[in-house]
C-alpha cells in the first residue's frame, strides 16, 4: 500500500488545521500539500513544504538586474526572458521539500543529481517493508538493439511470465531471507546494518528531498524526456504537474524553451542559415559528425 494508516491519519490531520501566515502563498501548491500522488505500484510524491511563487522569482530578477530588466513589460514576459536566457538565480528563490516513496534503483539514478538536500529512510536503525517494485507487463522489455541505455520491443507470452515470475520469487526469497537473519527467536540474530546488503534492488525506500527550483528543473529536463527511463519518468511528471500548479508562468517557460525547445551548434546554425538562402546543405558540406547530422535531421529533416 502507498501509504500506511498512520500515514493518512498525519495528512488529514495537517490538511484538517490551516494556519494564517504573511509568506507568499501559492494557492495551485496548497492543494498538493501533504498530498499523496500514487507512483509506480507501492511509491508516492507528498509535497512537505515549499518557499516562493512566480511573484518570487520576478521579485529576486528586479533586484539582481535592475535596470536591466526594465523593459520587460509583465511579469510574464520577464520570467520567459530568464528562461530564455539561461538566468538561474531567481530561479533558485524558490524551494520545495518532497517526501517520495521509490524503489532503490530509481533512487540510485536519482541521486546522480547532487544540487539538493536528501535524508533517506535507514534500514540500519528500521525494517524496510515488504514491498517491491514490479512492472506493469507493458513495462517489461528486452533490450535495445540501437540504445545501449535504452529498451526494445516489449516482452509477450511466456517470456513476460517468465521474467514476471523471476522478479516475484528472486524478491519473496531474499526478503524471507532477510527477516531470517534478523530473527532473534532463540539466536542474537544479524545486525540490520549487515542484513540490509542482502535486499533486492527493488525493494522500496523514501527520503525527503528539498531542492530549488532551478535545479528542480534541470532534474525535469532530463528526467521527464521521453528518452529517460520510464521508473524515473514516472516520479519526474507526478512532480511536474505539482510545479506547473505551483509556480504557472515560470513551468509554462520551462515547457517552451527547455522541454520543447532545441539548442543548436554554431555549426548547425550555419548549415539552417545556408539552406535558408536557397543552398542545398547535405552531410558532406555540413561538416557535423554522423551523430550530429542524425540528431539534427530528426529535428529539421
Amino acid at each position: 500500500m502507498p501509504l500506511t494508516p498512520e500515514q493518512e491519519a498525519e495528512i488529514a490531520a495537517q490538511r484538517a488545521t490551516p494556519r494564517p501566515t504573511l509568506r507568499a502563498v501559492s494557492e495551485g501548491m496548497e492543494a498538493h500539500l501533504y498530498r499523496a500522488h500514487p507512483v509506480l505500484d507501492h511509491g508516492f510524491v507528498r509535497v512537505i513544504d515549499y518557499m516562493g511563487d512566480d511573484a518570487a522569482i520576478v521579485q529576486a530578477a528586479r533586484v539582481s538586474y535592475g535596470a536591466g530588466t526594465r523593459h520587460v513589460q509583465n511579469d510574464e514576459g520577464l520570467i520567459r526572458y530568464l528562461m530564455r536566457h539561461w538566468h538561474s538565480t531567481p530561479f533558485e528563490m524558490c524551494e520545495v521539500k518532497l517526501h517520495v516513496k521509490l524503489p532503490v534503483f530509481v533512487a540510485r539514478q536519482w541521486i546522480r543529481h547532487r544540487t539538493a538536500n536528501v535524508n533517506e529512510y535507514s534500514a540500519r536503525y528500521s525494517i524496510l517493508d515488504r514491498e517491491f517494485y514490479i512492472p506493469a507487463p507493458e513495462q517489461l522489455a528486452a533490450q535495445s538493439t540501437v540504445n545501449n541505455q535504452g529498451r526494445g520491443a516489449v516482452l509477450g507470452g511466456e517470456e513476460a511470465a517468465r521474467v514476471l515470475a523471476l522478479l516475484k520469487a528472486d524478491a519473496a526469497q531474499m526478503y524471507d531471507h532477510y527477516q531470517e537473519m534478523l530473527s532473534q527467536d532463540g539466536q542474537q540474530g544479524l545486525a540490520r546494518e549487515l542484513a540490509r546488503m542482502n535486499l533486492p534492488m527493488n525493494i522500496y525506500t523514501q527520503w525527503y528531498w528539498k531542492v530549488d527550483l532551478h535545479n528542480l528543473f534541470h532534474f525535469l529536463r532530463l528526467r521527464a524526456d521521453a528518452h529517460a527511463q520510464y521508473e524515473i519518468r514516472a516520479y519526474a511528471e507526478t512532480i511536474a504537474a505539482c510545479v506547473r500548479d505551483w509556480v504557472p508562468l515560470a513551468h509554462a517557460a520551462f515547457q517552451d524553451y527547455r522541454l520543447g525547445g532545441v539548442t543548436l551548434s554554431a555549426r548547425a546554425v550555419e548549415v539552417l542559415k545556408r539552406r535558408l538562402s536557397g543552398e542545398e546543405v547535405g552531410f558532406e558540406q555540413s561538416g557535423m559528425s554522423r551523430g550530429e547530422w542524425r540528431e539534427f535531421c530528426e529535428v529539421w529533416g
